[in-house]
């Protein structure tokens, strides 16, 4: 077998959503099997190189009457697979809620037992049945501030083939404290110890895409120094990470509103992995707030 990748994740996170999306791009999607018959299903999978059936395949676990065996089943899975990927899909709590009120749906941690919950309830009562799929996984992705279209380009640009890249798959990403941190991200790095385009009047519209703007956060002193103890960390730590087999890597520049300087910062990190192999793709995620 090619390549087999666990779908899991937060009840209303996107788990249907992605899994139409890996669909698009030619993946074999099997939705909603009891458990018992996934191991069986992996099995046939993995003898299926050579024989012209689809190489790809997405398997998506949900929680519901299920979720106690979840856990032990990917773990199993993991250990007798060579090729699997696990995916988590999250999303903050606030958002969960909102996205089960819009649809009315009943969430799968609701009980049949007259016990009364709040949606908030049983969204954390979920998230802590989750949360060891959540630490093990491959890739997290927090679709909290994400449309459909959005996710979609997050699932292309992790899950299309390039076989001349490195096997990691790396990102760099700007973020506003004031809107909270991301979810998905394996390294953060503040970056509002930096001087402030905003207070400089010329330049508070702009962004740091905007070249008067990113002059101004690179040429600092202290920027300089900065990026040359990062480069000389990032280019020690990388290989490590792809040695021990990590398939993705999100690095995460934040300053107080993810217009400025974390978006000057991260365009360079950019650049700097790319002169040590390691092309990266680049998402600022509030730089339209």
């Amino acid at each position: 077998m090619s390549e087999l990748l666990v779908i899991a994740g937060m009840s209303g996170a996107g788990r249907s959503q992605a899994a139409n999306n890996l669909e698009d791009l030619g993946w074999f999607v099997m939705d909603n099997l009891p458990p018992s018959l996934i191991p069986k299903v992996a099995e046939l999978a993995e003898h299926a190189e050579g024989t012209g059936v689809n190489e790809r395949l997405a398997l998506v676990v949900g929680s519901g009457r299920y979720h106690e065996e979840i856990v032990p089943l990917v773990s199993s899975l993991r250990s007798g697979v060579d090729r699997l990927r696990l995916m988590f899909l999250d999303a903050a709590t606030d958002v969960l809620v909102r996205r089960y009120e819009s649809t009315r749906r009943r969430h799968p941690f609701a009980d049949g037992d007259g016990e009364t919950r709040t949606l908030s309830e049983l969204i954390e009562a979920e998230r802590v049945a989750l949360e060891p799929l959540r630490t093990g996984a491959d890739l997290v992705i927090d679709t909290s501030d994400l449309n459909v279209h959005q996710l979609r380009d997050r699932i292309r640009e992790a899950f299309t083939e390039d076989d001349t890249g490195p096997s990691m798959r790396t990102t760099v990403m700007s973020f506003g404290y004031k809107h909270g941190l991301p979810l998905d991200v394996d390294l953060v790095f503040d970056c509002r110890f930096l001087p402030n385009p905003h207070w400089v009047e010329e330049l508070r519209a702009l962004t740091g895409l905007d070249e008067p703007v990113a002059r101004y956060v690179l040429e600092q002193p202290v920027t300089g120094a900065f990026l040359t103890r990062l480069d000389r960390l990032l280019s020690l730590i990388l290989p490590f990470y792809e040695q021990e087999g990590k398939a993705y890597l999100t690095i995460a520049f934040g300053c107080t509103g993810g217009h400025h300087r974390s978006v000057a910062i991260a365009e360079r990190v950019a650049e700097l992995l790319a002169h040590h192999g390691y092309p990266a793709s680049v998402a600022h995620r509030d730089i339209g707030k």
